[in-house]
């Protein structure tokens, strides 16, 4: 069936390649075995429309072309459809092979092998493999969110979307309306960047609380999108990575690494614990209750009351 259809679609674009003249279905359906065989209008029908959008999935510039008798006709002009030279160097090569690499959703990791074949029958140089190794390393992108993939589709299409949102502090979740603009991965969390409609200003969300299903809206964007979105900035300044304050916190002994990572002073107390000063801004409350039983807050005392509320919410359910 593969082979049938990859026939199939060869055939078409060939039909469309080397015509001068539009070509209406019908002709289509004449110069092409496949579609003679099909058993009715209908189902023929189905299969052009199935194999037009295919061969424009991979690349093919296809016109649509009406002629002064209504009558609908296609093809491929040959300028549409020839890339300019690609000349790539070794560097260049492992730098897309690399980034090729990265994705683990299968949308994307389609798209970037699908895009390095294009380069590769455009020119790509025979000695360069995009995918050999270039180090023991080898870089990946988690994706575990299902919220990820239609919430990526809404930013590249510019779609308003509906979603149930969980803060951290909140028993249940609340419906958000927004007009997404920017996904980014920080310190290991996806985040989206948008316009919230309901609160009439710029948020950002962490996928993980997002339940239950992403439903777009058929509605263009009210808000107009900034040339830079900056969510890795705005995402670290609540994570109290621009502090000017510290806290003073318990953490049980050999717990909580990254919190030692941030410590500006660490001291040790006997009993299965150490005492350490670390950067405290907008944030870090929402940060140490993951680490659940192993952190205590000494200091300041508006952090060690937000700390507990969340705590109580999260018991709460």
């Amino acid at each position: 069936m593969a082979i049938a259809k990859a026939e199939r679609l060869m055939n078409l674009a060939l039909c469309l390649l080397g015509t001068r003249r539009p070509l209406s279905k019908r002709e289509l359906r004449e110069s092409i075995e496949a579609y003679l065989e099909a058993g009715s209008d209908d189902s023929f029908n189905r299969m052009f429309e199935r194999d037009k959008d295919d061969l424009r999935e991979l690349g093919l510039v296809i016109e649509t072309v009406e002629n002064l008798d209504g009558e609908v006709g296609y093809l491929a002009r040959r300028d549409s459809n020839r890339l300019p030279p690609i000349t790539l160097d070794a560097e260049e090569a492992a730098a897309l092979g690399l980034a090729a690499k990265v994705w683990q959703q299968a949308r994307l990791a389609g798209a970037a092998s699908g895009a390095l074949q294009k380069l590769r029958a455009a020119g790509l140089p025979e000695g360069v493999d995009p995918y050999e190794p270039h180090g023991a390393l080898e870089p990946r992108i988690p994706v575990h969110e299902a919220a990820f993939e239609p919430l990526m589709l809404a930013c590249r299409d510019r779609r308003p979307v509906v979603f149930e949102y969980r803060k951290a502090t909140a028993a249940r979740p609340e419906p958000r309306h927004v007009e997404p603009w920017a996904l980014e991965c920080w310190r290991g969390h996806w985040y989206l960047a948008c316009f919230d409609r309901d609160r009439g200003a710029e948020r950002v969300f962490r996928l993980s609380r997002i339940t239950g299903k992403v439903r777009t809206r058929g509605t263009r964007f009210t808000a107009p999108v900034p040339d830079v979105v900056t969510v890795r900035e705005t995402v670290a300044s609540w994570a109290g990575e621009t502090a000017d304050r510290s806290a003073l916190i318990r953490l049980r002994t050999g717990a909580g690494y990254p919190l030692r990572a941030k410590a500006t002073s660490v001291r040790e107390l006997g009993d299965g614990w150490d005492e350490l000063e670390i950067p405290y801004g907008h944030g870090l409350d929402a940060w140490l209750v993951e680490f659940g039983p192993d952190v205590v807050v000494l200091q300041p005392a508006e952090l060690r009351a937000d700390v507990v509320d969340r705590l109580r919410a999260v018991a709460k359910g």
